[in-house]
């Protein structure tokens, strides 16, 4: 079950699939030895002025941290690192996950909006 509104999570795959469809998500060479710090936190740096990106950030951004983590679990889940029967699991690997690049994080993953329906379809929802 889930305690993120659906139609926050399709306001965000509908904004995240316009922001990543108008421009492809370019990397630039990493500034730390930490790969997973080097890579989500690019997005915002190449992209900082794009309204799109700002938009979806700040209604990822404005979530509570229980949703924060639902979103990313959601994402987990449609992208098949975790099943349905995982859910609780995957939301508590999430919160432990949790930082404050939660945004930056989700939009780095180029197919983000895919995964998101994905994981929302596993629970029976549909943004269409």
């Amino acid at each position: 079950m889930l305690n993120i509104h659906p139609d926050t999570v399709c306001f965000i795959i509908a904004r995240a699939r316009e922001f990543q469809a108008k421009e492809g998500v370019v990397l630039s060479e990493p500034e730390t030895d930490s790969p997973s710090e080097n890579w989500a936190m690019q997005v915002l740096a190449d992209h900082g002025d794009d309204h799109l990106l700002q938009e979806v950030s700040a209604a990822i951004d404005n979530l509570d941290e229980d949703a924060q983590a639902e979103l990313v679990a959601l994402m987990w889940l449609g992208r098949g690192d975790y099943t349905l029967a995982d859910w609780k699991s995957a939301v508590e690997d999430a919160d432990d996950a949790r930082s404050d690049h939660t945004a930056e994080y989700l939009l780095a993953h180029p197919q983000v909006s895919f995964y998101l329906e994905e994981g929302m379809a596993e629970h029976g929802y549909s943004c269409d």
